[in-house]
């Protein structure tokens, strides 16, 4: 009942997250969509800096952005952060239940660096506040004075911690935490930023002071930084299913490509929305980071083609090599605490489920390596050679 539980109660907070991201990314795509589509026109109120007409749901409506603040403070006002700390607490709760809790079979990999789980979880918590407080002060240097300079030194900050990570979790870990700094990033934004300068606005209108321009400037900026990063942080999200981006022996550059395409998609739809001319330039750019990561994620350890027959090889050695170090998991009993269904409920006990499934082994034993995860079952170079030398001589029956 215990292990129904846990099963119910990750996926509850799961769903929670997913939906709580959904509202966080739609009403910042939607806001920084609406600011970038507003027109100047005569006639607005004192201190508006443009307007937008909009249609939804049979109705128009008529938005008007104040610059700096309004000269009143309106009776009602709606702010929007829930979205963003729910997405959060959410997401954090996960981390714990999904890998904190089972640190050694998802973020540990002894090949890499021999940890204790405590010692994993503390440098994943560790990496996170650091990560966030750098970030921080870049933007508050006066390097943040300049947005292009500043998303570049970003951008290679984020791309250097991904490759310290490599040095320190397995794959999948290293995915996770670079998920979770970003995401602790946009959400300290608005926690700590955006909120709290809008707070300040708010104070000084029902005081009768004139608001202070660069706090409203600071949030933007802070705002635009969430909008660039949110296709990556998706991205990264979702690859846990997709053993090719995490597992790859070039996750970190993956990574990298992958911020560059989310940008320079959020950079067309951006543009767009400004009403001007369309970089469709973006596209081909795109297209050629998904061409390199395909070609990256192609690159096994063990290549299937070069893969010789080792000396007194026979198919019972195959089978042998399964059931001792992927069958602990993908059994109708599964040996590992935690696990009460096989995975994907992938069976691997039979000569004939092995045969079954001979293209998902391919894949997360020879082209990723992410099987089994942190390498748990210390799978020998020799095994995983000769997996790939029975996949190149197509599988034969035993």
């Amino acid at each position: 009942m215990v292990t129904v539980a846990w099963e119910w109660l990750d996926l509850a907070v799961r769903w929670l997250h997913v939906i709580a991201g959904i509202a966080w990314i739609g009403s910042s795509f939607y806001f920084i969509a609406l600011d970038l589509s507003l027109k100047k026109r005569e006639g607005l109120p004192e201190g508006a800096g443009g307007e937008a007409w909009q249609v939804h749901g049979g109705g128009f409506y008529n938005m008007v952005k104040y610059m700096v603040a309004p000269a009143r403070m309106p009776d009602q006002l709606t702010w929007f952060k829930w979205e963003a700390y729910t997405t959060w607490l959410s997401g954090f709760a996960l981390l714990i239940l999904v890998y904190y809790l089972q640190a050694e079979l998802y973020m540990i990999d002894r090949s890499v660096l021999d940890l204790t789980p405590w010692m994993a979880v503390a440098v994943s918590v560790i990496g996170l506040a650091l990560g966030w407080v750098v970030y921080d002060l870049l933007c508050r240097s006066p390097l943040g004075r300049d947005d292009n300079r500043l998303a570049l030194v970003g951008f290679v900050f984020l791309v250097a911690l991904s490759y310290l990570f490599t040095l320190v979790f397995s794959g999948r870990g290293v995915y996770m935490q670079m998920g979770a700094l970003i995401g602790t990033m946009m959400v300290a934004n608005v926690f700590l930023v955006i909120i709290p300068n809008q707070r300040k606005v708010v104070a000084d209108l029902i005081a009768g002071k004139e608001p202070d321009p660069k706090l409203g400037l600071q949030a933007k900026q802070r705002s635009l930084h969430n909008n660039y990063l949110t296709l990556p942080v998706i991205f990264v999200m979702i690859s846990n299913h997709y053993p090719l981006t995490f597992a790859s022996r070039w996750n970190w550059v993956i990574l990298a490509i992958v911020l560059v395409m989310g940008a320079v998609i959020r950079h067309f739809f951006n543009t767009k929305h400004k009403g001007g001319k369309e970089p469709w330039w973006t596209w081909g750019v795109a297209a050629l980071g998904l061409v390199a990561i395909v070609w990256l994620s192609a690159q096994p350890a063990t290549p299937v083609g070069e893969a010789t027959v080792p000396q007194g090889y026979e198919l019972a050695d195959v089978e042998n090599v399964v059931l001792a170090r992927c069958s602990m998991c993908h059994a109708a009993e599964p040996l590992w605490e935690g696990i009460a269904v096989a995975p994907k409920g992938v069976l691997l006990e039979t000569p004939e489920q092995i045969r079954k499934h001979v293209r998902g082994i391919e894949t997360q034993v020879l082209l990723s390596g992410a099987m089994p995860p942190g390498n748990i079952t210390e799978i020998e170079a020799e095994e995983r050679q000769l997996l790939a030398a029975w996949i190149a001589a197509g599988a034969p029956a035993w």
